[in-house]
């Protein structure tokens, strides 16, 4: 990546016999709103604290601007976190919490002045300048926090899991007033969350980590549309891993089959259940498709769409999502394209 802002080389990290990360290599580029993303233990928090000088590598390499940075203090790094705990100072101002780094940095009064109020302008919280943090919302206080890391003008800002800790439909509108942020600020984010939903409405691009590994480095869409593993797929949304084999042109998972020009072998595919729709049987199965019966054994609700599960010839169970409420049950007619079939590697 020619233009990155941060290198992470070959990185590994261990807490005595436990590895938590391994060889982990990752480009981020200016400007960019890249998420790490990975459930409990995956490893992300621990590169994000290497990335912010809180933990040290054991072997690799960490850049800024093509000047490594692993081998500096956290205070002189071009980077500011955000933390799931925003840690503001209760005894302090909400304005006194923004100005406090700089303070420390010997800024002049007038400067500080002047930055504080531009950052709280920022995030919309100038009206609350004179008010201890006790007294504001959750969402105004990660908001405090923002402007407190944006205020120094890092060229990289770290954020760990900071919406974590608000209700559900707070932390849908500080999704999108952060994503408005970032593009408004032009600062480079790195997002941690375990939440898939958060990562692909929020980022350019999603790291996907796995005990350690990087799984996967794409865009929302990509990730979930074109997954690379078996893991990808079934962490990012929902899916159906198809296994079988190929067999002279022909690829056969159960009852599923259809023409291939892979070679002879095991393998396993991604099908996403909004991807298999009901068939209409009184027409001709459309070119390059599968078409199958099933029995529906649930209807799963889920507002503008339903979720069946259905047991295919045989016995495998299958997801299959539809849209609009439909009174389907029994014995009935599905199909998919076989486009749609993403082959994965086995994880």
């Amino acid at each position: 990546m020619p233009d990155a802002l941060l290198n992470i080389r070959s990185v590994q990290k261990s807490f005595g016999a436990i590895r938590v990360l391994r060889d982990v290599t990752l480009d981020v580029a200016a400007g960019e709103f890249l998420t790490v993303l990975g459930e409990s233990g995956s490893g992300k928090t621990t590169l994000l604290r290497m990335v912010a000088g809180f933990e040290q590598p054991d072997s690799g390499e960490i850049a800024i601007d093509g000047e490594r940075i692993d081998r500096l203090p956290p205070n002189r790094r071009p980077v500011n976190t955000v933390f799931q705990h925003y840690a503001l100072f209760p005894h302090l101002s909400v304005f006194e919490n923004v100005a406090y780094g700089l303070r420390v940095s010997r800024v002049p009064k007038a400067e500080v002045t002047q930055r504080v109020e531009e950052a709280l302008e920022l995030v919309q919280m100038s009206k609350f300048a004179r008010q201890p943090p006790a007294q504001i919302s959750g969402g105004q206080q990660q908001r405090v926090a923002l402007a407190r890391a944006l205020v120094n003008r890092p060229k990289l800002l770290l954020l760990d899991e900071p919406l974590s800790a608000l209700d559900a439909g707070l932390r849908r509108q500080m999704q999108t007033e952060l994503k408005s942020l970032q593009r408004q600020v032009g600062i480079t984010f790195v997002f941690v969350t375990h939440d898939q939903d958060e990562a692909m409405v929020m980022s350019d691009r999603i790291a996907l980590l796995h005990s350690g590994v990087l799984e996967q480095v794409s865009p929302p869409r990509e990730i979930y549309r074109r997954p690379h593993s078996t893991y990808t797929a079934q962490f990012i949304g929902q899916t159906n891993l198809l296994r079988g084999g190929v067999e002279r042109g022909a690829v056969r998972c159960g009852c599923l089959r259809w023409a291939s020009q892979e070679p002879d072998g095991p393998v396993v595919y991604s099908l996403r259940p909004e991807d298999i729709r009901l068939a209409d049987q009184a027409k001709v199965a459309a070119p390059r498709s599968v078409r199958f019966r099933g029995r529906i054994e649930r209807v799963l609700f889920h507002g503008s769409s339903e979720v069946l599960e259905v047991l295919d010839a045989d016995g495998r169970t299958l997801l299959v999502e539809c849209t609009g409420s439909r009174d389907l049950r029994g014995e009935t007619l599905f199909e998919f394209s076989i486009a749609d079939a993403v082959r994965v590697t086995e994880s």
